[in-house]
């Protein structure tokens, strides 16, 4: 565990029952989440290079334009 994390549970341990209940459950679904993009990225994985690679050829082919974020 980094000093970090251990800092931030010690600080946690002095809160009320409930803040504690709280915390951790917004701890785990940030966890659970992580791991359920994770899973995702990898099995989306073939088709993410598919894209790259089409997005790339559209460049190379100069069948794209700049970003103008000013025009936003």
């Amino acid at each position: 565990m980094t000093k970090s994390l251990e800092k931030a549970f010690q600080a946690a341990a002095r809160l009320p029952d409930a803040q504690q209940d709280e915390l951790a459950a917004a701890i785990l679904a940030e966890i659970e989440a992580e791991e359920r993009f994770d899973a995702a990225l990898a099995s989306s994985r073939e088709a993410l290079e598919q894209l790259s690679d089409e997005a790339l050829a559209e460049h190379h082919s100069g069948r794209t334009e700049p970003l103008d974020a000013k025009r936003r």
